[in-house]
């Protein structure tokens, strides 16, 4: 498969996964999240390739979902499923949450490599992965998403307040919530994380692969992906409901939440200073 929206390449045992779309700020369209799933099938076929690592071009790891570029828009006219019918929501449910869960259980260690912004769709794609690095210059907001891990990443009362609330948080909050493993300066961030993946790779495949296993069938005990699925029926009554052109700003390719948010950094709301 040629990728258009991705980079991929092999050094020794550790596999690069690159979202490649700068110019959007590595929104995740369709495309991308197909080009995504065929990387990560070559990495799980390469037995040479023992960790993925993922990560973002030009500064960016994701703005979050890909909400009408012309690219996204030509993408899924082609695909020709008609609103309303089971096609539309076996297509929903594939690239919001299928593809999400395969790669939480892809049987090889993954990290996400997170510098500058992480929204939304973006915090989906770094969830799926085992460890999260994150420059210290990194944020990261939290929402009502479809692959809704929040509650696990960060524990059910920070979920609520980070969903609330619509805020952009700090690497340094994400890691004291739990989400992120490791904050590290921006100029050391990318040498830390591929030192870090070549001591992982340096252990046996099946170590690694039973590892794994364990701590993500441990987690499925407390019930992690049948809630992933039952909150997927959530939020598509959610967006029943509301309609997906009430959840955004008028005009723009952006959520309502996600302007809540960005105002906040601008210091537009109650409390918050630039």
């Amino acid at each position: 498969m040629a990728f258009k929206d991705i980079l991929y390449r092999v050094d020794g045992a550790v596999a690069t996964i690159t979202m490649n779309r700068p110019k959007y700020r590595n929104a995740l369209s369709y495309r991308m999240l197909d080009e995504l799933d065929q990387a990560f099938a070559e990495a799980g076929a390469d037995r040479s390739v023992r960790v993925v690592v993922v990560r973002g071009a030009g500064g960016t790891f994701s703005s979050g979902h890909d909400l009408g570029t012309p690219e996204s828009v030509e993408y899924r006219k082609a695909q020709n499923v008609e609103p309303g019918t089971i096609d539309a929501y076996d297509t929903f449910k594939k690239y919001n949450l299928d593809v999400h869960l395969r790669w939480r259980n892809f049987p090889k260690p993954t990290i996400a490599m997170v510098e500058g912004f992480c929204i939304y769709a973006g915090w989906m794609m770094a969830a799926c992965c085992d460890i999260v690095f994150a420059a210290s210059n990194a944020e990261f907001l939290a929402g009502f998403v479809e692959y809704m891990s929040i509650p696990w990443d960060v524990g059910i009362r920070k979920a609520k307040e980070l969903c609330f609330e619509s805020r952009f948080i700090s690497a340094q909050e994400a890691h004291e919530f739990g989400f992120v493993n490791r904050v590290l300066s921006p100029d050391d961030l990318e040498k830390e994380t591929y030192e870090f993946a070549h001591r992982v790779a340096e252990n046996s495949p099946e170590a690694l692969r039973f590892a794994k296993l364990q701590m993500n069938k441990a987690q499925d005990t407390q019930g992690f992906s049948n809630a992933l699925e039952d909150s997927l029926g959530d939020y598509q009554a959610m967006m029943y409901l509301m309609g997906s052109e009430q959840m955004r700003v008028g005009g723009e390719r952006r959520l309502l939440t996600v302007d809540l948010a960005v105002r906040g950094r601008k210091g537009e709301r109650y409390g918050q200073k630039s």
